[in-house]
């Protein structure tokens, strides 16, 4: 994990009690429970379909929900949304700027829709998403990174307490993601509450501090990345030769758990570094020098051993029973 913080210690900014959205017949959110403090990053993760940009709309009252209550430092999202609103910045989908336009210009235009922004607090947010170089050319030139931190910069222009984003590396290349990624940790460690929803597992994990993830319209879990990750055994990969006699002794111990390449979730970068020879195993991880002692005495020649700390991932397959992310 990169993530420096524990979070879920601040201030509770967001609270979402019980939200549920019936649309026909169907509950398409349903029972929807969690909070967000000041200083930390809060990830929302799902599959796409899974009900994230819906229960976004809801926190910003776009639309409603059928039962529950949202509230934003302390106010109603729906009995009173100009007080509750005022501190949320968002971006739900994709930023909305005018290419035709500099970034300065754009800036401009919003400002002049929420009270109390001056040209002073324009510099200031430009400074702060660091588009002081590129802020007077048009919108029209700037990489997808660019505009994604001019967004930030115009939902950061009112001061909020809570700055939502909607699956904000959608179209980044890893560059743009790692420097997002820093940028949106450095304002929380000035204190602003992060809600992030995305679909990326691996993103989600090194960027927040705590996650709800979602399925079918339903939160099946909540709690800090750690907390969560280590519910899951490490996987422990050995490179053994001869295989079938590895194999065999690794069998008939009660205290180590083969398994098949088709009923784990790896990166493609260790399923293409496994060769031939690799056994795939859940264990202690306290037990692999005696294991090790084991095969050698057997006259097993134990050319490899990795330990795979467990993800976000293996979790979320766990929760859903295999439904897939994408």
């Amino acid at each position: 994990m990169t993530n420096g913080k524990s979070g879920g210690s601040g201030a509770v900014v967001l609270s979402v009690d019980g939200v549920r959205k019936k649309i026909g017949r169907k509950w398409i959110i349903d029972d929807v429970t969690f909070d967000v403090r000041e200083g930390e990053i809060f990830g929302f993760l799902g599959p796409n379909g899974a009900g994230k940009t819906t229960t976004i709309r809801m926190l910003v009252d776009l639309i409603r929900p059928s039962e529950g209550k949202i509230t934003v430092c302390g106010f109603n999202v729906n009995r009173n949304p100009e007080k509750a609103l005022q501190y949320v910045g968002s971006i739900v989908e994709n930023p909305e700027v005018y290419t035709y336009l500099t970034g300065w210009e754009n800036l401009q235009h919003f400002a002049r829709m929420q009270p109390g922004v001056d040209k002073a607090r324009i510099a200031e947010v430009v400074d702060i998403v660091r588009l002081d170089q590129r802020i007077h050319d048009k919108v029209s030139t700037y990489s997808l990174g660019m505009r994604q931190r001019l967004g930030i910069a115009q939902a950061l222009l009112g001061r909020p307490r809570l700055l939502i984003l909607d699956e904000p590396t959608n179209g980044l290349d890893p560059k743009g993601i790692k420097e997002l990624r820093e940028f949106i940790r450095k304002l929380a460690d000035e204190g602003l509450a992060v809600f992030v929803s995305s679909h990326l597992l691996s993103e989600i994990q090194l960027l927040c501090d705590r996650v709800a993830i979602i399925s079918k319209g339903r939160v099946l879990a909540v709690g800090g990345v750690n907390e969560l990750v280590s519910r899951n055994s490490p996987y422990v990969l050995w490179e053994l030769e001869p295989f079938d006699k590895a194999q065999e002794l690794m069998v008939n111990r009660s205290d180590i758990q083969l398994l098949e390449l088709s009923e784990v979730t790896l990166d493609d970068s260790i399923i293409a570094g496994m060769g031939p020879n690799s056994l795939i195993t859940i264990m202690d991880e306290d037990l692999i020098p005696e294991i090790v002692a084991v095969l050698v005495s057997a006259e097993v020649e134990v050319r490899a051993v990795h330990k795979i700390n467990p993800t976000l991932e293996q979790l979320f397959l766990k929760l859903t029973e295999g439904e897939t992310i994408d």
